[in-house]
């Protein structure tokens, strides 16, 4: 959301602009993966998240699997799941 003037917000609000976008989003962020749970529990529409714990995945397998995503998936297969890399 660099592009959007968005750094720095809450993810709350982060998951709403996603949302609104049509964009899942990619993340590390552990408070984010928590976000996204909150919602999948209680049934608030979201775009979707891949997420990667840091020490867990290279940046080449990141790039490699969220390309992956991009080539097989549509926005909408991924609105309210959480994807898991490395995959």
């Amino acid at each position: 959301m660099q592009d959007d003037d968005r750094r720095g917000i809450a993810d709350h609000l982060l998951l709403d602009r996603a949302t609104e976008l049509g964009r899942p989003l990619f993340s590390q962020d552990e408070d984010l993966l928590v976000e996204a749970r909150r919602r999948q529990g209680t049934g608030i529409n979201f775009s979707g998240l891949v997420y990667a714990r840091q020490w867990q995945v290279t940046i080449g397998d990141c790039v490699r699997d969220l390309q992956l995503i991009a080539e097989v998936m549509e926005p909408e297969e991924l609105a309210n799941r959480v994807e898991y890399l490395p995959l």
